[in-house]
């Protein structure tokens, strides 16, 4: 499972509204938030947008293949009794939902990073299948994000994942994914940006590109992490909390990333052992691998059968 770190996040001090502006120091262990949009979770939690991904992880678990009328249901019966932050972009899908629309066109107008973000339990189950990977990332980032760039922003980074699997470096990988598929704005100006700003400090680096969750922000601040980081994921992740604002987001695809690149040693013990859903989602992923190993028995008996 040596991309396990794909499914986790830091919930450390990890909100938009968490501060004006970056702290001093840093914190390197899980604490619980101090801020009132996550009054309600407590240390080793995930974030609103984590327990989403948790959501999609679960609806991956038990099928043979991705069904986004089934992350739908459950994504929706999730959300029935949270008490967590429920932000604009849920908010606009659940209302959406209400009237009707169907998971392919009930999705907002948000361009937050986050719809981006939370496409690791699609990453763990296609991860030999590009065609699947980018179709159902595609899909479910739409799902709650129907806006074009975050929906092709999923693709990039399944597509820059899919690289670092295959041993590209993230940021190779970065540069190849622009040239190969998506040479064009928005994508080279915040992916040279985001490159050219690697031997910036990160926390004025994020300042300077803007802190909040919207796409022109947030994803050159997550090409900083990623190519300043990129042999350090730890630092990464630390740097990213500490330096404010949305960090949610941004961290939840550096570690994708850096994950797929570093493998499983590279998380630190404690932030594993001090994460509350670990050991569920460990076997989820069990599960998933499973599922598979048994659909590729059986194409295997149907396809010695046929040739009988």
């Amino acid at each position: 499972m040596i991309i396990i770190f794909q499914i986790l996040k830091m919930q450390m001090l990890a909100d938009r509204k968490l501060w004006t502006k970056p702290l001093a120091g840093s914190v390197r262990h899980f604490v619980k938030p101090f801020i009132s949009y996550h009054s309600t979770k407590n240390r080793g939690e995930f974030t609103h947008y984590g327990d989403q991904m948790l959501v999609l992880l679960k609806s991956v678990s038990p099928a043979s293949d991705f069904d986004i009328n089934h992350f739908a249901e459950s994504w929706k019966e999730f959300f029935k009794d949270y008490t967590g932050y429920i932000d604009q972009a849920t908010k606009a899908t659940l209302e959406n939902f209400s009237e009707g629309k169907g998971p392919g066109d009930a999705g907002s107008t948000s361009s937050d990073l986050s719809g981006a973000s939370r496409i690791a339990p699609l990453i763990y189950r296609y991860r030999e299948d590009l065609g699947k990977m980018v179709r159902y990332s595609r899909a479910q980032t739409a799902m709650t994000h129907n806006n074009p760039y975050i929906v092709e922003l999923s693709e990039f980074i399944a597509r820059v994942i899919w690289k670092v699997l295959r041993g590209s470096t993230p940021s190779a990988a970065l540069k190849e994914v622009l040239e190969e598929n998506f040479k064009r704005e928005p994508f080279t100006e915040r992916v040279t940006d985001g490159m050219d700003s690697a031997d910036m400090d990160t926390r004025k680096a994020i300042s300077d590109f803007g802190q909040m969750c919207e796409v022109e922000a947030a994803f050159p601040s997550t090409v900083h992490l990623i190519a300043k980081y990129e042999n350090d994921l730890k630092t990464a992740l630390v740097e990213n909390a500490m330096a404010g604002g949305d960090s949610a987001a941004r961290g939840m695809i550096t570690g994708l990333i850096l994950g797929a690149h570093l493998g499983y040693d590279a998380i630190p013990g404690n932030w594993l052992s001090d994460l509350k859903y670990y050991q569920e989602i460990t076997q989820l992923l069990e599960n998933i691998d499973r599922g598979k190993k048994l659909n590729s028995e059986k194409t295997s008996e149907v396809l010695e059968t046929s040739e009988v």
